[in-house]
């Protein structure tokens, strides 16, 4: 690994090659906190709007928390211009694309399906309301990979048509920011990623936690 690409300097060649030019981006968002660290990153350079689709997210109490709250975000941070598109809301997608992964562990295959399945909308999504790029916030989480996020987005590329910004949103302090916006603006964290699978995986540790305590 220890060859691996450096995204966070491969989205720097991106951005310093757009010289005076201001693309159109679509930036697939999960929740609040994790825009609030990568929206600076970008805002610079793009005219950007936000992509909520997430038909993983259990249960729909809890997706249409993390939606309100990515709008609240947006709106109490001086944001309201960027625009928010949310896409039907339909977890069956979500458990059709992960048949037969259900007993994956945390961060294996069931993950990579479950961001291809959200990084491939947005690269449609893109592809069919003219924006020049693509991205999504989620490698500025430490339990996301960087490298299948990236390699999926590349693959995306290529199939749609539409450029994937390479990102490592966590690295320069983005993770540290978002946490740190996050208390500014009383954000909403989670503490499981989304999916049923997850959330049972968290209440196990919690429980196993409490146990040993």
């Amino acid at each position: 690994m220890a060859n691996r690409v450096n995204y966070a300097k491969e989205m720097d060649k991106v951005l310093a090659g757009l010289g005076q030019t201001r693309p159109r981006l679509l930036l697939h968002a999960c929740c609040a906190p994790c825009s609030s660290g990568t929206l600076p990153q970008l805002e610079e350079y793009f005219d950007i709007t936000v992509l909520y689709y997430n038909p993983n997210i259990d249960p729909p109490q809890e997706y249409h928390r993390r939606e309100g709250e990515l709008e609240a975000f947006l709106e109490a941070s001086g944001r309201r211009g960027i625009p928010v598109v949310e896409l039907p809301y339909d977890p069956q997608e979500f458990y059709q694309a992960v048949k037969g992964l259900e007993q994956e562990p945390e961060r294996g295959r069931r993950c990579t399906v479950c961001y291809r399945l959200r990084m491939e909308q947005a690269a449609r999504y893109a592809a069919e309301h003219g924006f020049d790029w693509f991205t999504t916030t989620l490698s500025i989480s430490p339990l996301k990979d960087p490298v299948r996020i990236n390699e999926i987005g590349t693959e995306l590329e290529k199939e749609y048509g539409v450029k994937h910004l390479p990102s490592e949103f966590r690295k320069r302090d983005g993770y540290k920011h978002s946490l740190e916006e996050s208390a500014r603006y009383d954000l909403y964290r989670q503490d499981y990623c989304g999916c049923v699978y997850s959330r049972l995986e968290r209440e196990k540790q919690q429980q196993q936690k409490k146990e040993e305590g």
